[in-house]
Formats: structure tokens, sequence, C-alpha cells
């Protein structure tokens, strides 16, 4: 399998490059992350153990091939959500491809609906590829969704650090989360909520 996936994140990659230079509709480009971004997440899911992977923003499926192949080696798997209707069918087509749609569970829905109504501590991992002046408003949902210990990974930290500065403020500001920004790609914010939960802090999850 590991030829294949190789064979089809390659592929996925040049059509990425060729749809983003072809049109400036935010909504029809793929706005891929980079490769060295894919092995850095892979690592990362490795790394800490993240059974339970939150991907928002699936785009065509790219970002979540990285994800789910490291998760699967792990026994875990990845739950992925996107409200365009034109890249869930994209992505659709990547998963079954791919031969990890078993560990892919794909969502068509807006990502602040989803976030709301996700449990407390739900998820070991949270990346975040999305609508960036979504993100302060979505900052309450996704600290609760975050089980103690549990990663949060944001793309553009550096791109577009501009448009990232509210939410880079709301969670360096968190006692909660230790924090850094890694130069890999576009630049991940990274955030790691404390292990330990106080009974004190409980109420702002």
């Amino acid at each position: 399998m590991g030829d294949l996936l190789d064979t089809l994140k390659s592929e996925l990659e040049r059509f990425g490059a060729a749809n983003d230079a072809a049109t400036s509709e935010r909504s029809r480009r793929m706005l891929n992350i980079t490769r060295d971004t894919g092995q850095f997440l892979a690592v990362l899911v490795r790394a800490t153990a993240a059974r339970r992977v939150l991907e928002i923003g699936t785009s065509n499926g790219y970002s979540t091939l990285w994800l789910a192949e490291a998760a699967r080696s792990i026994g875990g798997a990845v739950t992925t959500v996107e409200a365009a209707d034109y890249k869930v069918g994209l992505a659709s087509a990547t998963f079954t491809r791919s031969g990890l749609s078993p560990f892919i569970t794909l969502v068509h829905d807006d990502a602040g609906r989803f976030l709301r109504r996700s449990d407390h501590g739900a998820y070991d991992l949270v990346f975040l590829d999305s609508e960036r002046p979504e993100y302060p408003g979505w900052w309450p949902h996704l600290r609760r969704l975050l089980r103690p210990g549990g990663v949060l990974v944001v793309d553009n930290a550096t791109s577009h650090s501009e448009e990232m500065a509210p939410l880079v403020a709301l969670v360096t500001a968190d006692p909660g989360f230790a924090t850094c920004v890694v130069p890999v790609g576009n630049g991940e914010l990274l955030a790691v909520k404390d292990a330990l939960d106080p009974p004190s802090r409980k109420g702002a999850q």
C-alpha cells in the first residue's frame, strides 16, 4: 500500500498545484498543505499516539491521507470535516482509491456546527486548515474537545500571520496550553493542552 499511497499523494500534489494556478475562486482551490507539513503531521500522530484525530478542512483529501496513514499504524482513525460539496466529492474518491477508507470518517457539514456538537475530550489531535476568520469563534469548542495532553495544529501560521493573529493571541494567553510556531511548510501553530486538568479550569473548557 505504501507505493500506492506515494503515487496518489504525488498525483494530488500535481493536481492541486495545477488547479490552484488556474482559478482564483477559493471554494474551487485545493489549498493543500506542503509535503513536509504532511510528513510533520504523520510523525506527530505517531509520536503522541493520537488515535482519535480530527481534521477541519478536508479539501481533496491530501492532508487526510498523511493523517490517516499514521493513525492506522497505531490503531487509530481520522474524522475529517468539509463543507464544500465539490471537495467532499473529490475527497471521497481519494479515500476510496487510497485503501484508507476504513480509517477515515468524512463528515459533510459546517465546521462550526460540527465543533459545537462534539464531545468534551473527544480527540487526541486536531488539525485545523479551514476558514481562518472563523478560528477565534471556534476556539472555545476546540479547547473543549481536545483531551488533556491533546495537540492542536493550525496551518498557515506564518504564511497568513495577520489572519492567524487573533487565534494565536487567544491560544498563547491561555494558561492551559503550551504553544510554539514550527517553521515547516506555511508555518504550523502547535498548541499542547496541559495533561493535568485542574478543577478550577474545567468550567472554561
